[in-house]
């Protein structure tokens, strides 16, 4: 559903309406089918943590978002296109290397990670695609460290991630990529045999309870999630800060990480990038807000529009309000399929959003907010490039 050019981080106008007269609609998609959408946020978390809602996408019904994710996870079956109880043993394996105090070690790594890019920027002039220049290559280090990848291929790795988050790519080309990736990563894993490093992929070799090809997946799971999440987290989240200055400054004057960290939950809820809704297909007949959802029948969890719903969120939930209490927002999903790598990424973003505007005090748009392009068909709703300058 479009946006409007003169608002672009609102949530579209035709899923508002449907919003408001519904929590549960019946809606057309790419492909001529119909499934549920899910607005409300209590429905969203009914449907999230109900096991009659399957991710499996094997089962008739399912409603992917595209032509291009049919394709792709025909093929990767991973974490969040299973059920437990394979769900729940693949999750486990990997659960520690996601945990908040993993994620705590890595802070000054990543602090380390985005100092050098903001010098880069410094030292390169007055100008810079906010985007290009560090959304993406501070997502693809932090991937780097998370994933275990060594320094010696940490290169390839980020270039080869830059291209994949690249909004726009064509499809001949990104699948291309995709497979560079894949063999790139299927290298890794073998090495990783004789040579296991501290991180995901070393891990799951230790464990010794999968086959390459589903390390690989797993691998190319967070590799695809993370890139695409963070980096453009960093950029809409710097835009919605730079186009709300009352909010911006209270972001840059802070020197309290527990304010930063608010900040960062209300950024998540507000843009809710993950735009194109959790996917579920009914395993049983269930019923939600009083209406029957019968087995086979497609479900889009809309979690962008549930993180705005009044019912749900104290004051205007359409405003920006870093002092709101939004730890409770569906960004990262909810129940036994919520994102791996959040805490990761709140680790991550908490980093960036309080060094970039401290760093570059300055820092504003370099074209007008209606000039700006964005991306509305990928997972992760996006720019294609954040023009800045100071």
């Amino acid at each position: 559903m479009d946006r409007t050019p003169q608002c672009p981080l609102d949530l579209p106008v035709e899923l508002r309406e449907l919003a408001e007269r519904s929590p549960v609609s019946r809606v057309r998609i790419w492909d001529g089918s119909t499934a549920w959408l899910i607005t409300g946020y209590a429905e969203a978390r009914a449907v999230l943590t109900d096991p009659r809602a399957s991710s499996d996408q094997r089962l008739p019904g399912y409603t992917f978002a595209a032509p291009q994710a049919k394709a792709f996870h025909t093929r990767n079956r991973s974490m969040p296109t299973v059920d437990d109880p394979e769900h729940a043993y693949l999750r486990r394996m990997v659960t520690a290397d996601f945990s908040h105090r993993k994620a705590e070690a890595l802070r000054p790594v990543f602090q380390r990670t985005v100092d050098e890019l903001v010098d880069a920027m410094l030292a390169a002039g007055n100008t810079a695609d906010l985007f290009a220049d560090l959304a993406v290559p501070m997502s693809s280090k932090a991937i780097c460290e998370v994933l275990g990848v060594h320094h010696s291929e940490g290169e390839r790795f980020a270039a080869l991630g830059r291209i994949m988050a690249v909004p726009g790519s064509p499809d001949a080309v990104h699948s291309r990529v995709v497979e560079d990736m894949r063999a790139l990563l299927g290298s890794l894993v073998r090495q990783a045999r004789t040579e296991p490093g501290d991180g995901v992929i070393g891990h799951l070799v230790r464990a010794g309870e999968l086959p390459d090809e589903e390390i690989i997946a797993t691998a190319l799971l967070v590799m695809a999630a993370g890139h695409g999440a963070t980096a453009h987290m960093t950029t809409l989240g710097t835009m919605a800060l730079l186009t709300h200055p009352d909010q911006l400054a209270l972001v840059r004057d802070s020197r309290d990480p527990a304010f930063i960290a608010n900040a960062v939950e209300e950024l998540l809820r507000y843009l809710s990038v993950a735009h194109l809704g959790r996917r579920r297909v009914a395993k049983e007949d269930l019923e939600v807000a009083g209406v029957l959802i019968r087995k086979g029948e497609g479900i889009i969890v809309a979690t962008d529009t549930a993180n705005h719903d009044p019912r749900a969120f104290d004051g205007d939930p359409d405003a920006l309000d870093l002092h709101r209490d939004a730890r409770h927002h569906l960004a990262f999903g909810f129940g036994v399929h919520q994102c791996l790598g959040q805490q990761l990424s709140r680790v991550l973003l908490q980093v960036v959003y309080g060094t970039l505007y401290r760093r570059i005090p300055t820092l504003e748009l370099a074209i007008p907010v209606d000039q700006i392009s964005y991306k509305l068909d990928l997972a992760i709703y996006g720019v294609n490039e954040l023009p800045v300058k100071w």
